[in-house]
C-alpha cells in the first residue's frame, strides 16, 4: 500500500526532523489515525522527496524524522498554458486539475477582451493544484501565475515557441504539428467567444503560430486540456 503523501512549503533540504503544519497534522492524526512509527511521504513540490516517520503523532503539531531524502527530476518538457478564465469557476477548477495530472509545468490565467470573469482566488486555485500533484503522485508543483492581461503576455513573452489556438477562418496547421519535444512551448487558450481578430493578429505579429485543435469547436476548459495532453505526450 502506497504511503499517505503530503505537500509542505517549509521543509528543507537537509532536515532531520520536521513538524507538519496544523492542517496537515490533523489529516495525518486525526482522519488517517496514523501513530508513532508510522511512515509518511513529504514534498514540496520543487521535486524534493522525503520519507519520514512520525516520532510524535500531534494532531495540532505533529513531528516526524526525515528517513530519507530524494530529488526527482523536473519534467522532461517546460509547458506552459495560458488560458483565459471563465464564467462558471468549477470548470476553471476542473482545467487546473488534469492540466496538473497531465504534466503541464506552468499555467498562466488569461483577461481577453471577451473574458468575463476578471479575478480569480489563487489561493483556492493553488491547493486545487497541490491536491492534483499529490493525487497523481508527482514532486513538482506548477507554477501558477495571477491573472495577465493578454497584451501584456503577447508583448512580452520570451518563450522558445508561442502558440494561440483560435477558430477564426484562415491559414493555420493543427497543434500536434507544431510540437517540438525539446522547446520550451507557449500555448494560449482564448475565452468562451474566442480570442478577438485584433488579439490574433497582435499575437501573430509577436511570432506566435496560429494553431487549430481538431475540428470541432471546444470549450475553453477543454481546449486547455487537450492541448496540455498533445504537448505533453511528446
Amino acid at each position: 500500500m502506497a504511503l499517505p503523501f503530503f505537500y509542505t512549503q517549509e521543509i528543507k533540504p537537509g532536515a532531520t526532523q520536521f513538524f507538519l503544519g496544523e492542517e496537515t497534522s490533523k489529516h495525518a492524526v486525526q482522519v488517517l489515525r496514523m501513530q508513532n512509527g508510522e511512515e509518511l511521504l513529504l514534498t514540496d513540490g520543487k521535486g524534493n522527496l522525503f520519507t519520514t516517520e512520525i516520532i510524535d503523532h500531534n494532531r495540532k503539531k505533529c513531528a516526524v524524522k526525515i528517513l530519507s531524502e530524494t530529488v526527482m527530476s523536473p519534467p522532461a518538457k517546460k509547458i506552459t498554458i495560458a488560458i483565459s478564465l471563465i464564467k462558471n469557476s468549477t470548470r476553471f477548477e476542473w482545467f487546473l486539475e488534469k492540466a496538473t495530472e497531465i504534466g503541464v509545468t506552468e499555467i498562466i490565467p488569461l483577461l481577453c477582451s471577451r473574458t468575463e470573469k476578471q479575478f480569480f482566488r489563487h489561493d483556492r486555485m493553488k491547493n486545487i493544484l497541490v491536491s492534483a500533484m499529490l493525487q497523481s503522485q508527482q514532486c513538482w508543483l506548477p507554477l501558477l501565475h495571477e491573472a495577465t492581461k493578454f497584451m501584456e503576455l503577447v508583448n512580452q513573452s520570451t518563450v522558445h515557441q508561442k502558440i494561440i489556438a483560435h477558430c477564426e477562418e484562415g491559414v493555420k496547421k493543427q497543434l500536434h504539428q507544431h510540437i517540438n519535444s525539446s522547446a520550451h512551448q507557449l500555448v494560449c487558450i482564448g475565452p468562451e467567444g474566442d480570442f478577438t481578430p485584433d488579439e490574433i493578429a497582435a499575437a501573430i505579429q509577436n511570432n506566435f503560430l496560429p494553431v487549430a485543435l481538431g475540428n470541432t469547436r471546444l470549450r475553453t476548459e477543454t481546449a486547455g486540456v487537450v492541448a496540455a495532453a498533445l504537448l505533453c505526450s511528446h
